[in-house]
């Protein structure tokens, strides 16, 4: 398509960075990629234009009934419009067409047809279908591809972007602030005196989070320049200072005050911590590697590679680690869901309880991917390791829908996890469920303190190796079992009871080391278990 054509062959040079930094000039208001874009975009068609009006100025037709002169300009709508000049005529030589001349061109872009000269017909007397072509041949004013900036930008509008905040950002004398660029020099100056004022807004209001445009109405602005400058200036005196935290989802800028962000927002809670393990992926079967997928875990190599969900809901399973930390994944599965902001490495939003209607302060934790501020959520429910959580777009994007597939409680047998003398043990327990879950990855935990004992214990010192962890919990949790066999989700979940870690790395260990055997499926039992 001529759009996608014009867009590949898109370049930013000295010349257009002038031009843009005259833009920002002469409006006096920050603009943000986009806008600078279309603004080039709508200037490089005017100039291509300008071109076309030029090279065509004083340029005849070309019509084998003409007579022409050395030196005259001439097109020919036959030749794709190539423009050329007469620089010779002489007398012509054929009995059919009487007496007529011919003219020798040469060819403006030095050739035509891989010919940089040639000669034409002129003065003829007789009919030719070249002067009835010509005729209703197009304005050559009117000639290119007619593309509008909207039909560029609509085309390659993600790839026009990058190649001109690549350059952008190459340039010093302009500064990205929140998606919006401006000259350096004309900013507006915020000195200590207006950075304490907004820090004063903010601890007035909880912390946050507050618009720019708030924090200026309460300190009562800048001076007399633009509001847009002002807001510009002041997110950019904000995001030099440590004490403020921009915590705004796509589109939108926010502020909130970092020592007022819950602290496992500013770290990442422990249940979640992961330690990268060593494993070899080529050991991982097909299977195992759509098995993976299927859980999507966050810290998994997978992760990287699996495209994201589509549509304004998705389906989560409740991992031991998330339920502990009161978190969700930031997963191939929820990435669509939540606000992100790639300026910034903490999103503030509002969970809504999809059953009540409750909300809660949430938090997108980008970098370390998670969502923090589901604990209040899953106490109120009940819902236990392994519940499937719902999670919806709202009409609000600063919004997200939070919720289960409930039902009347009823007392169902499931896996107890139970600390007994410094080991990880589980038995099946009756218990009051109200939520869907999967039945592969439920866990009840009644005695949290001592589980979390478990869990630091298996962190200091020496570490236990992932090897010596599936050694302890395959026999515990075989027990539960008629035929003594685990099915590798159950383990991956045990295991993060006591060490982080994802699928992968459980999946490879069971394959790679001879203690543990395969009994079909996704099931696993010690071998010398195996009688």
């Amino acid at each position: 398509m001529p759009s996608q054509q014009w867009a590949r062959n898109f370049t930013i040079t000295a010349g257009d960075l002038e031009y843009l930094k005259g833009i920002l000039l002469e409006r006096e208001v920050p603009l943000n990629s986009e806008q600078l874009a279309r603004a080039l975009i709508q200037e490089h068609l005017e100039q291509e234009a300008k071109l076309r009006e030029e090279r065509f100025r004083n340029v005849q037709f070309y019509d084998p009934a003409n007579t022409y002169q050395i030196g005259q300009k001439v097109m020919f709508p036959a030749l794709e419009y190539a423009t050329a000049t007469i620089v010779g005529v002489r007398s012509g030589n054929n009995p059919d067409y009487g007496e007529f001349n011919v003219v020798t061109v040469n060819f403006d872009d030095g050739a035509a047809h891989g010919q940089p000269s040639r000669d034409f017909a002129a003065d003829l007397s007789v009919p030719h279908k070249l002067s009835d072509e010509n005729t209703n041949a197009a304005n050559p004013l009117l000639i290119g591809d007619g593309l509008t900036a909207d039909e560029i930008m609509s085309a390659a509008r993600e790839d026009i972007i990058a190649t001109l905040e690549e350059s952008l950002l190459g340039d010093e004398s302009i500064i990205l602030v929140a998606g919006t660029w401006f000259p350096r020099d004309l900013i507006v100056e915020v000195n200590i005196g207006y950075r304490n004022l907004a820090e004063a807004v903010l601890d007035m209001n909880e912390g946050g989070a507050i618009s720019t445009q708030e924090i200026l109405n309460e300190i009562g602005g800048l001076g007399d320049v633009p509001m847009e400058l002002q807001i510009f200036s002041m997110n950019y005196a904000l995001s030099q200072d440590s004490r403020f935290d921009e915590v705004g989802p796509k589109g939108e800028v926010l502020w909130y005050l970092a020592r007022l962000e819950p602290q496992e927002v500013q770290k990442t809670p422990w249940p979640l911590r992961y330690t990268a393990i060593e494993y070899d992926r080529a050991l991982l079967s097909s299977e195992m590697l759509a098995l993976e997928i299927e859980i999507a875990d966050e810290q998994s190599p997978a992760e990287r590679e699996t495209p994201e969900s589509v549509g304004d809901e998705t389906q989560v399973t409740l991992a031991y680690p998330h339920r502990r930390a009161g978190t969700l994944p930031l997963n191939s599965k929820t990435r669509h869901i939540f606000p992100t902001a790639r300026r910034t490495p903490r999103v503030s939003l509002t969970l809504v309880d999809g059953q009540d209607g409750e909300e809660y302060s949430g938090w997108v934790v980008r970098k370390e991917k998670y969502v923090y501020g589901l604990d209040q959520f899953y106490r109120k429910h009940r819902l236990p390791v392994g519940a499937y959580v719902l999670l919806e777009k709202s009409d609000d994007p600063g919004k997200i829908i939070v919720d289960f597939e409930a039902y009347r409680p009823r007392t169902e047998y499931i896996k107890l996890v139970v600390p007994h003398n410094g080991q990880l043990s589980f038995e099946n327990h009756r218990r009051q469920i109200g939520a869907a879950y999967d039945d592969l990855m439920i866990l009840g935990v009644d005695d949290i303190p001592a589980v979390d004992a478990l869990h630091e214990s298996a962190q200091t010192g020496q570490p236990k190796t992932l090897v010596s962890i599936l050694r302890a919990l395959i026999p515990e949790l075989g027990k539960l079992s008629p035929q003594g066999t685990v099915h590798a989700k159950t383990l991956y979940n045990a295991v993060n009871v006591l060490r982080r870690c994802p699928p992968g790395a459980v999946f490879a260990t069971l394959v790679a080391n001879p203690d543990f055997q395969n009994v079909g499926g996704h099931y696993w039992k010690l071998k010398d278990a195996a009688s």
